[in-house]
């Protein structure tokens, strides 16, 4: 039975990385039902406060088959969601946020205990190749800037000589370009189709598309991972990122994501105590 919790109006799975590939392996197995398509999302906090504005994503998020953590805070807050409680006064909630937030760099432990852990979008979908690899699953990358997904099929190839990438394609989300995609994916026949156009474009235009490509066995959104596996982008030190401070880096990097950044880390946890 599906394990799931719920934040902010949107469910998660509460399963470990080994758990979700089980899903991924299973999905891919010759003997599993024709024609069944899957959908697999990777929610963060910003993600969620614009699902919030946006009740179309919503619901699009909550129709996926996989909602996998993809950010430290949502650990945390299904961890103080669990730990708090209708008859607790607003002083006690506050106590048991504020705590529970000053518990996150000191124990890593401690916020694992509903969803047990954050598997990013970009070690997911390098996960997913590796199994394409040895099943012999057909892949297409659709998104980013011109250039980027040729260059992380050539990286993917690099770490897995025997993934099939059967085609790459930028386009955009736009209506105008829908049908071109459409025909290119029924050509190619992919049985896994990585989206990289952002949230919330990417999950909308595969809800309305993914269905319409019969091959296709697995279809996710990946965001910027096409950047960071290209090495268009460099992904915080290993530590960093076991720690959940990758915002950190990438704030040193990238000043201009102070906003974003700042929903994350600020806008998210009150939004989480009000709820």
């Amino acid at each position: 039975m599906r394990k799931t919790v719920k934040i902010l109006g949107v469910k998660f799975d509460a399963i470990a990385e080994k758990e979700a590939v089980k899903k991924v392996l299973e999905w891919l197995s010759p003997g599993f039902k024709l024609f069944s398509h899957h959908f697999i999302v990777t929610p963060n906090p910003e993600i969620l406060l614009t699902a919030q504005k946006d009740k179309e994503y919503r619901k699009i998020l909550n129709k996926a088959d996989l909602n996998i953590a993809d950010g430290t805070g949502i650990l945390w807050a299904s961890k103080f969601k669990d730990l708090s409680s209708i008859f607790d006064s607003r002083l006690k909630r506050f106590s048991k946020w504020l705590g529970s937030l000053l518990m996150i760099p000191l124990s890593r432990d401690f916020i694992r205990t509903v969803i047990p852990e954050r598997i990013t979008g970009v070690d997911f979908m390098k996960k997913i190749c590796k199994i394409a690899a040895t099943k012999k699953s057909k892949v297409f990358l659709l998104g980013a800037q011109e250039g980027i997904a040729e260059l992380t099929a050539k990286k993917l190839m690099k770490k897995f000589p025997n993934l099939n990438i059967v085609g790459t394609y930028a386009g955009s989300p736009k209506e105008k370009d829908r049908k071109m995609i459409l025909d290119i994916l029924k050509l190619s026949k992919p049985d896994i189709l990585f989206v990289a156009y952002g949230a919330p474009a990417q999950e909308k235009w595969l809800y309305q598309n993914y269905k319409k490509i019969p091959s296709l066995k697995i279809a996710m959104g990946v965001g910027g991972a096409f950047d960071f596996i290209s090495g268009a982008k460099k992904r915080a030190p290993k530590t960093m990122q076991k720690l959940g401070i990758e915002w950190m880096y990438r704030l040193y990097k990238q000043p201009s994501r102070i906003k974003r950044i700042i929903k994350a880390t600020t806008v998210f946890p009150i939004k989480i105590f009000k709820d």
